[in-house]
């Protein structure tokens, strides 16, 4: 597919989202609630108070991906405070993101909410925290998560009723297996296989074929894949594609480099299985030009500043006839559970973040079924499970 036929279907695409409705409205039961209990809540002479703690993760096993191994994964978690009611938040900060506890602390100390009284006035603030500096965007993502948290305890309802969505309306999610020894991926694969109805593979690399062997030598469960960025041969790709699919592969993620989008449109427009975008995809402006280039997008709250845009990604990819995924990071359960909140009627989800990691501090969403299903509790749904010291310094 050249650049000028993608430049054709983007067009017509976003011609069709015009005419479309991509944001879903809050129902009408879920808008007295709301109106009650702001008015009951709210205080003309409160202040939000926003307060940030760093933590670290610690993984269960070594994870590895085409390029480099980590044992642990930095994140600052935050708080808002308002006339007595707090919501939680986090950004989770894995290398590649190119943030850092230093850089989201530094950012955090810049975001002023002395000036806005009302909470539940989403849309304002998270635009004033996006304004603040370019990029940064699991900083703004922590604030935006602690933002529903808090605005969502306020009105006294999950935020997925609020949208309207079924909170068991949703994809099984993968459950990540990186690359490693045989050995090491055969224990992975049998502590996964009876907790997941599909199991996601990283890939990209000299080895991948020896990991989906090992995989199915103890197990017949569907399985995606990820390659990082890790294959740079279309043609070779495009192979290694069909002999996927042969082993049960159901889906591929971000197959080549970010930028060879030239590449990338044409290896989906052969591919037998659908491709999504990772590394190409990070906030909305994205999505018109993956359209005709991917099969669909992964969205993760950590890249596209979090819910708020989360929420119009999914709707715009939908409209323009994409797949969609909902993904995340290595992160607690704050930010699985925010998650959780907006991924129904998704196609694929990947929101094992949490079960990777062995210090956990926050209880709310849990696997069930293989599914991760968001509790109900007001907000996102989440209470801290740990003493965590949350301060302005």
């Amino acid at each position: 597919m050249d650049k000028e036929r993608r430049r054709f279907i983007r067009s017509a695409a976003i011609a069709a989202v015009a005419f479309a409705s991509p944001e879903f409205s809050i129902n009408s039961a879920a808008k007295n609630n709301m109106l009650f209990s702001i008015n009951k809540h709210h205080n003309s002479s409160s202040k939000m108070k926003l307060s940030w703690t760093p933590y670290n993760l610690q993984l269960k096993h070594t994870f590895t991906i085409s390029g480099f191994s980590r044992t642990t994964t930095p994140v600052v978690l935050t708080e808002i405070e308002y006339d007595g009611v707090v919501g939680y938040g986090e950004a989770s900060l894995p290398p590649y993101l190119g943030e850092s506890q230093a850089s989201v602390i530094d950012f955090l100390k810049r975001v002023d909410l002395s000036g806005f009284n009302d909470p539940t006035h989403i849309e304002d603030i998270v635009h004033y925290v996006d304004s603040i500096a370019i990029n940064n965007t699991a900083a703004k993502a922590s604030v935006d998560i602690a933002l529903h948290d808090l605005a969502g305890k306020i009105i006294g309802a999950p935020w997925y009723k609020m949208y309207g969505f079924d909170k068991r309306d949703v994809p099984d999610t993968t459950f990540t297996i990186g690359i490693d020894t045989d050995e090491v991926v055969r224990e992975k694969t049998i502590e996964a296989k009876d907790q997941f109805n599909i199991l996601k593979v990283k890939v990209g690399g000299p080895d991948d074929k020896r990991m989906i062997n090992a995989i199915r030598s103890v197990t017949d469960l569907p399985l995606s894949v990820d390659a990082n960025q890790g294959w740079t041969d279309r043609h070779e790709a495009l192979d290694m594609i069909y002999w996927l699919k042969e082993q049960g592969v159901v889906m591929v993620e971000q197959p080549m480099p970010k930028n060879d989008l030239d590449n990338i449109s044409r290896l989906t427009e052969m591919s037998p299985l659908p491709i999504f975008a990772d590394e190409s995809l990070q906030r909305l402006s994205d999505i018109e030009r993956l359209k005709g280039v991917f099969s669909g997008v992964n969205i993760k709250l950590m890249k596209c500043t979090g819910m708020h845009e989360a929420l119009k990604m999914r709707n715009m990819a939908k409209a323009l006839g994409m797949k969609v995924m909902m993904g995340c990071m290595t992160e607690t359960s704050c930010a699985i559970s925010a998650a959780s909140q907006l991924y129904s009627g998704m196609d694929f989800a990947d929101l094992d973040g949490a079960l990777l990691i062995g210090n956990d501090c926050f209880d709310g969403a849990k696997l069930e079924g293989g599914k991760i299903i968001a509790s109900d509790l007001p907000g996102i749904g989440v209470t801290p499970n740990r003493e965590l010291n949350f301060s302005h310094n």
